[in-house]
């Protein structure tokens, strides 16, 4: 029996009456392109480019200089979360890493993409995507689980367990990592099998968890954040609370225990049980997902 607490069944929606559509091309391991760009929801692999179209890697720098403020005691940030993040910024290399396990993420999910659309006899299959409960994000892309679009007779010979998303097929590589937001969950049943697959990726060290230092690509992205933060403090600059503390915004919940931990605790929840919340859905997921407050 899994020991996930959490129940949601979204309705979602389907991108057309067929619901899938030709895929054209893969920009990094989680945005595939087909008539428009798709975020595939429920999972974040190591950043190609951030910010903007920089390379992570330029990033080098300035986050061994993080994690020098950081234990100099000038960044905003907490004990427990700077321990978390301050050995994997001190190796000068956090940039570099992020780059070369985001190359590495979109290689395989292009590996992936030509393995589950390519038809016995050389054609090629379209994909298949269902949205969550939120379908269009600030950006304007699609937030979609993506599939391969088989056949009623192909379905007929394929076991459920056989059936997965090319979201799944990612963390289950371990190039991905878990990323489910509220209230964009899946189901129960396939909420237990990212769960699962997480799990056993990070476990097994497989794909980008394979090495210690790594950060997620959620964490890069935050750990660049907070470097231009406390920049602005270092150097004496007015910066506002919001901003202060802007850098980390959401909460994180565990969904094997519903308790609920502040923005700068989620490392306290293993990378295979977060759920993320923001700030403005807090209310609201307390009341829907039964949580708790952590200790």
């Amino acid at each position: 029996m899994s020991d996930i607490k959490i129940i949601w069944d979204p309705g979602g929606l389907r991108l057309d009456p067929q619901g899938n559509q030709k895929y054209l091309r893969a920009t990094d391991g989680d945005t595939p392109y087909i008539s428009m760009p798709v975020r595939m929801l429920g999972i974040d692999t190591p950043e190609v480019h951030y910010p903007g179209n920089r390379k992570p890697s330029h990033q080098d720098g300035n986050l061994a200089q993080l994690a020098a403020w950081i234990d100099e005691g000038k960044a905003p940030i907490n004990d427990g979360l700077a321990e978390h993040l301050k050995p994997k910024l001190a190796t000068g290399t956090a940039g570099t890493l992020q780059e070369q396990q985001g190359k590495s993420a979109t290689d395989k999910f292009k590996e992936l993409l030509e393995e589950k659309l390519t038809r016995p006899d050389g054609s090629k299959r379209r994909v298949y995507l269902h949205s969550a409960d939120e379908a269009i994000d600030r950006y304007g892309r699609f937030l979609a689980y993506l599939a391969p679009s088989y056949s009623a007779t192909e379905l007929a010979s394929i076991p459920y367990e056989d059936r997965c998303t090319f979201n799944l097929m990612m963390i289950d590589s371990g190039w991905a990592a878990s990323l489910a937001i509220y209230p964009s969950l899946p189901k129960h049943r396939d909420l237990v099998r990212f769960q699962e697959a997480a799990k056993d990726a990070y476990e097994n060290r497989r794909g980008a968890w394979a090495d210690p230092m790594m950060l997620t690509g959620y964490e890069f992205r935050m750990c660049y954040n907070l470097y231009d933060v406390t920049k602005k403090l270092v150097a004496g600059n007015k910066v506002s609370s919001r901003e202060r503390y802007g850098w980390v915004k959401r909460y994180c919940l565990d969904m094997t225990t519903r308790e609920m931990f502040f923005p700068q605790d989620y490392y306290r929840v293993k990378p295979y049980n977060r759920i993320f919340v923001w700030s403005e859905d807090a209310v609201e997921a307390i009341a829907n997902l039964n949580l708790v407050p952590s200790d």
